[in-house]
């Protein structure tokens, strides 16, 4: 399993005020450390954008993206998830990973069958869940990512082993 070139570090969630600046959603461990990473690209790479933060706005910045002026041409990028490369992120602790790099992760128990694949990784405050999809799965099953239930991650093998609490499968 290769490494992506880049890491999804934030997304635009609208426009902000009149003259063109986004609510800019961060994902980096330290949220105003997100305008280091610039410029910043769109997922498919076709558009780059130098940054400059302002104001802190409800789980949100205000932030000015090269290149974009009006409200409307901010108010059409809503939804844009925006990419710093990899070589420009800090490398991280043996026990902490980039989202990126696990969505997609097949995952097995502690006796080897495979129970489904991460389909995303979610946080609602009390520490990061994992979504898993698969077959015989009626729905996706959430897993809490502690290092009791997922002892192993192995990014270069592509998968991560789980022991999920009795019954979860």
């Amino acid at each position: 399993m290769t490494h992506p070139e880049r890491v999804c570090v934030a997304a635009i969630a609208g426009s902000f005020g009149v003259r063109g600046e986004v609510r800019l959603k961060s994902f980096t461990a330290d949220p105003e450390a997100v305008a280091d990473y610039a410029p910043l690209t769109t997922e498919d790479g076709a558009r780059s954008f130098d940054l400059t933060l302002g104001k802190s706005i409800k789980g949100a910045f205000a932030a000015r993206l090269s290149g974009v002026r009006t409200k409307e041409e901010a108010d059409a990028l809503k939804g844009t998830r925006l990419f710093a490369l990899r070589s420009k992120m800090p490398d991280l602790p043996d026990d902490e990973f980039y989202h990126a790099d696990l969505i997609g992760l097949e995952v097995v128990d502690t006796g080897g069958t495979v129970l489904g694949r991460i389909r995303a990784i979610h946080d609602h405050g009390a520490g990061d869940l994992l979504e898993i999809y698969g077959p015989g799965l009626k729905s996706t099953v959430l897993v809490p990512f502690t290092r009791e239930i997922v002892p192993t991650v192995d990014i270069a093998a592509g998968r991560i082993v789980a022991d999920p609490p009795e019954g979860l499968f």
